[in-house]
Formats: structure tokens, C-alpha cells, sequence
């Protein structure tokens, strides 16, 4: 038995269903349609078990959110390269040893917790927008879209100076 195509009535009846399929490239054509004409797919009915349930939007977004910490966080980077959790540093005129967070001078590099603490003020930047968002909803009462407001604003600030900061103490000299 020979394999059906797809592509039966030509290109009217994509455009009637609104296929993005059809061009004019031959490569994508013979890409597309020659490993069908001798594979053809297997006809499986999957069904997800009726004990699995979605998880819940506040579920969803909480594990964005740490993701996204994870990897603002240079969490990657820590696993792989194994840098120390703080530095020192001899202080040149007590001679005594001082801990550092930054690595001064090296964009490349950090210290694991500098990269929680930048992490930290993008995730606080993050929450400060969304809290900006949720201030503009008029079906919420004024003195809570304006609670909103003003910590999205105060959280926005406060993510934006010590995001500033740690760049200054990172590259010394840079923007001033």
C-alpha cells in the first residue's frame, strides 16, 4: 500500500488551513517529504494517567522563578568551575587578612557569593516589575494598586543601585 500525502489538493488547501508548510525551497520540500514516502509514523494513542493533574499557575511560576535565580546566579558556572564561597584579601596597611565577595577586576570570574547576590538584586528587579504590573490592574482597590506601585518602584530602585554598585566594585573606574 502505497503512502498517503499531504499535500493532495496542492497548495489551496494549506493556505485554507493555514499551514506554514508550503515553500519554494526544493531542499525543505525533499527534507519534509522524503523520509515519509518510506518511514511512515507509528500510530499511538498516549494517554496521560488520570492520577496526573496539572500543577497549579502560583506552582508554575515559582519554579520559573527559581530558575531563573539559578541562572542569573551563575549556578552553572559554580558547579563547573568550583570557585570559593568568598575570597581574602591582606589588607597593605594592618597586614591583617579581610574577606571579599567580589573578584575585582576579572568580568569572567566570581566568587559564589557574588553571584548569589547579583542573582538576588535581577530576581528583586524581576519581582519589582511584576509587582508594576499588578499595580496597574483596575479592578483592584487604589490603596493596594498603589502598595503595589510603590514597592515594584522602591524594589526597581533598590535592584538597579546595588546591580550599579556591584559593577563598580567588580570594574573599577568603569562608568564614572
Amino acid at each position: 500500500m502505497a503512502p498517503r500525502s499531504d499535500h493532495t489538493a496542492g497548495g489551496a488547501a494549506a493556505e485554507a488551513h493555514g499551514s506554514g508548510f508550503d515553500s519554494i525551497d526544493p531542499l525543505f520540500h525533499v527534507l519534509r517529504v522524503l523520509p515519509f514516502s518510506f518511514l511512515r509514523p507509528p500510530r499511538t494513542r498516549l494517554r496521560l494517567p488520570s492520577n496526573l493533574a496539572l500543577p497549579s499557575p502560583m506552582t508554575v511560576f515559582s519554579l520559573i522563578l527559581l530558575t531563573y535565580f539559578a541562572v542569573v546566579s551563575g549556578l552553572v558556572y559554580d558547579v563547573i568551575v568550583e570557585p570559593p564561597g568568598i575570597g581574602s584579601a591582606q589588607d597593605p596597611a594592618t597586614g591583617a587578612v579581610r574577606p571579599v565577595v567580589f573578584l575585582p577586576g576579572r568580568v569572567n570570574g566570581q566568587y559564589i557569593i557574588e553571584g548569589l547576590s547579583s542573582g538576588f538584586m535581577f530576581l528583586l528587579g524581576g519581582i519589582g516589575v511584576i509587582l508594576l504590573d499588578l499595580a496597574v490592574d483596575r479592578t483592584r482597590p487604589r490603596s493596594l494598586r498603589v502598595s503595589f506601585g510603590s514597592a515594584g518602584a522602591v524594589a526597581i530602585v533598590i535592584a538597579y543601585a546595588m546591580a550599579m554598585l556591584f559593577l563598580r566594585i567588580k570594574i573599577p573606574g568603569y562608568l564614572w
